[in-house]
């Protein structure tokens, strides 16, 4: 069986561009993903940050209306800023207005836990505060394996509250629609992904010195389910193409000062042509991802990512390229597209 290949957006916002024109980007690149033969395209949530991928089911959304083949969901809805009936629900609509074609994918917001996994890089202060304030400020939140299980539950028509059944006839729309666990560490979210025999995200491109670990403990903690016989895995990984490998680097020059100011700053900037500010120092605090990041021409890239799926043992791969122009970003996921053999 072939190596499935497919497309993580965080709909960015290039320096001097506005969320309209990222938006419309991501329309754009959806469409022609489609095209080009990838199997899924996810959108991604963030906060306080220059990217436009602010509330995925409504992207998700108009992007389905955009397209008619290609599978849409999230990478991931971030549950703790929401419920799972209203997860469930916006979920339950797409499904119900385009059946089939729909992912729901969950994740942790993760920054409650101001002490990271052993590797995974410190959660910067700044975006833990604001992230904090997007809680519930005077209640104490279900876990995400509860909220993980309402979801499960009302899709599937089994959700009780307080012992008494309730039904969402729209969240039972989504009934046969995957849920997809994301996660970037051997932690509860791989274990939840097994346990409830669910496929498992290991985000690579986010934290790629403990995504080994990630998918081990999937594997080890899988039980078959009324969804999963067996584990599936899917990879994540930072991708630039260009038509020669200089193009691509040149290309790919923003990416480290994007990490950095994730990391270090105040939030993502919006995403520059070149990270010419940084010091040496600055390069050393976000190397593991600019030295995981794959990029070049396209037999190159297309060899890297084989390995990285043989390392971790990914049944698919999820591709996120970012550059400053739309364009090169287009021509990266095409060259790839050709390259993996889905044109």
């Amino acid at each position: 069986m072939s190596l499935g290949l497919n497309v993580l957006d965080l709909a960015p916002i290039p320096d001097g561009g506005t969320p309209s024109d990222a938006l419309r980007n991501t329309l754009d690149l959806a469409r022609r993903a489609e095209d080009w033969g990838y199997g899924r395209y996810w959108v991604a949530e963030h906060h306080f940050a220059h990217v436009a991928s602010t509330t995925p089911a409504v992207l998700i959304g108009e992007i389905l209306a955009r397209t008619s083949r290609i599978r849409v969901g999230s990478a991931a809805v971030l549950i703790g800023f929401s419920t799972a009936p209203a997860v469930a629900d916006a979920f339950g609509v797409l499904a119900a207005l385009h059946p089939g074609r729909v992912d729901i994918g969950l994740g942790r917001t993760g920054q409650r836990l101001r002490t990271p996994p052993a590797g995974a890089p410190a959660p910067n202060p700044a975006i833990v505060a604001g992230y904090e304030q997007l809680y519930h400020p005077r209640a104490e939140p279900p876990t995400y394996t509860q909220q993980v299980d309402d979801v499960l539950a009302l899709v599937g028509g089994t959700y009780t509250a307080d012992g008494h059944a309730l039904r969402s006839p729209v969240a039972e729309a989504a009934r046969d629609a995957p849920v997809w666990i994301f996660g970037s560490s051997a932690g509860e979210s791989a274990q939840l992904a097994g346990a409830r025999g669910l496929p498992f995200v290991a985000n690579y491109h986010v934290s790629p010195s403990t995504t080994i670990e990630a998918a081990q403990a999937y594997r080890e903690a899988f039980r078959p389910s009324d969804r999963l016989a067996a584990p599936h895995l899917v990879v994540s990984a930072d991708v630039v193409v260009g038509d020669t490998e200089a193009q691509a680097r040149e290309l790919a020059a923003g990416f480290p000062a994007w990490v950095h100011s994730i990391r270090y700053g105040t939030g993502a900037i919006a995403y520059p042509r070149d990270s010419a500010g940084l010091t040496d120092e600055d390069r050393a605090k976000v190397a593991d991802r600019t030295d995981t990041q794959f990029v070049g021409e396209p037999s190159r890239v297309a060899d890297g990512l084989r390995a990285l799926a043989e390392r971790t043992g990914a049944d698919e791969l999820v591709i996120t390229s970012v550059t400053h122009d739309h364009a090169a970003r287009l021509r990266s996921h095409e060259l790839l597209a050709k390259e993996w053999g889905l044109l």
